[in-house]
């Protein structure tokens, strides 16, 4: 998973400019999702919806660097261990503070000690985790400059470089600190490819989540990256740098599986976290035709790049229309793998087993979503929606008008009223699982 990669900031989606030629082979090589939705318009959420498959209300993340993953929660690594299956965390977690004593990052250290719940403690038996941002070239030093285009330049000489202030964690509480300069995804990567190598020598099933830093804030590409995009100003050689360099890592991953013969047994999904930051006026990073950017629940800001790939049961060169959600993750492994689901409390996402074996003609259960006082519900065509403050909700025909300018609900209201009344019982149900009684 990215962090604030748009919609429309990779070429299988569009783009002509930020080269990511292997998420495109990727795309070719198995199933592009081209209704993906990451289940929040912003980080923390998300990622908590890809280990649980609960919409984030549920178990107490609405928003960024708020709450924590509370040990009630079943997650797809504490699940997967039952399998048989080792499971291994690398990157960006903001699920938890990941110590209790230093200093550091957003929350950690005393001040955020009730909210420290490492991968570790979550079911991740390998960790390499930052609790929140860092910068994404010389992650654990200071970029210079931090100018209001949003972009900062490399470090050249690193004795007289600050601290960013976030360290990089291991399993047993560690801060790592050896092999953490040059590009972060490259620096993710080392870590997350002796873990897959060691497992598949070892035969044995592995889980592992591989959760880039790019292209957040702070944006920061190498010279080799930046000097790919010259003639674009620097906020954007920057962003589309460091996107560059991410998608090499992800061949990198892909080479690896093949090498160690274990791709055709391997499902690998790319996706990202939420829509692209900042103002499409000013910012590099774009949605492409859709409405909205992060924080917004309009198509822009929760409608994502998304890939499956699994040469052993996915044909290759599909694309599918179907709206499917991070949520999803969750009931989908635990059907492939023919385990028992998770019954004893609502799960938001369902199971993408039939649309991976090319069996399924529409979703069978709407996406909810709550984010800040908006709203919104999604189905196969249509989409209700709600900003914070407003009386009345709109009503979008996703599939005749993906940018969201025609407002249908004047013009269909006994189905913007069954829409709202499905939206309304979920958000009951939802509100009585903030208030524990999943537990």
């Amino acid at each position: 998973m990215c962090d604030d990669l748009g919609w429309g900031d990779v070429g299988f989606n569009g783009n002509k400019i930020i080269r990511t030629p292997h998420l495109d082979v990727m795309a070719k090589a198995g199933l592009k999702f081209n209704r993906f939705y990451a289940a929040a318009p912003v980080c923390s959420p998300t990622r908590g919806s890809c280990v649980t498959g609960r919409h984030p209300y549920r178990y107490g993340i609405p928003f960024a660097n708020t709450g924590h993953m509370k040990p009630e929660e079943l997650t797809l690594a504490e699940l997967l261990k039952k399998q048989g299956y080792t499971t291994g965390h690398f990157g960006k977690w903001h699920l938890g503070t990941l110590t209790k004593t230093v200093k550091e990052a957003n929350r950690g250290g005393p001040r955020g000690a009730k909210h420290f719940s490492p991968p570790q403690a979550n079911g991740f038996d390998v960790c390499f985790s930052t609790e929140s941002k860092v910068p994404t070239w010389d992650p654990l030093l200071r970029p210079k400059g931090n100018n209001s285009s949003k972009w900062w330049d490399a470090v050249s000489d690193a004795a007289e470089a600050k601290p960013y202030g976030t360290a990089y964690w291991n399993e047993r509480g560690e801060s790592v600190t050896d092999n953490t300069r040059g590009d972060n995804s490259r620096v993710i990567m080392d870590r997350a490819i002796p873990f897959f190598r060691g497992a598949a020598r070892r035969g044995q099933p592995f889980f592992g989540i591989v959760w880039f830093h790019a292209p957040h804030l702070p944006v920061v590409a190498g010279p080799r990256h930046t000097a790919m995009y010259a003639g674009h100003a620097k906020y954007a050689q920057h962003y589309y740098g460091c996107i560059t360099a991410l998608d090499e890592q992800v061949g990198r991953l892909r080479a690896e599986l093949r090498a160690l013969g274990v791709a055709d047994d391997t499902m690998l999904f790319f996706c990202s976290d939420n829509g692209p930051e900042g103002q499409a006026s000013s910012a590099p990073g774009t949605a492409a035709n859709l409405s909205g950017r992060k924080r917004s629940l309009l198509e822009g800001g929760i409608r994502v790049p998304g890939i499956v790939e699994w040469p052993g049961r996915v044909k290759a060169g599909r694309t599918t229309d179907i709206p499917c959600v991070t949520s999803d993750y969750l009931p989908t492994i635990l059907d492939l793998l023919e385990a028992k689901p998770v019954s004893d409390r609502p799960i938001d996402g369902m199971s993408l087993v039939p649309l991976i074996d090319g069996n399924l003609s529409k979703r069978s259960q709407p996406i909810g979503f709550e984010s800040k006082g908006q709203l919104a519900w999604i189905g196969d065509r249509y989409k209700l929606y709600r900003k914070g403050g407003a009386a009345e909700f709109k009503l979008f025909d996703l599939v005749a008008d993906p940018s969201e300018k025609n407002d249908l609900a004047k013009a269909k209201p006994r189905l913007a009223k069954r829409l709202a009344g499905e939206l309304a019982a979920w958000r009951a149900s939802c509100q009585a699982s903030a208030a524990g009684k999943d537990y």
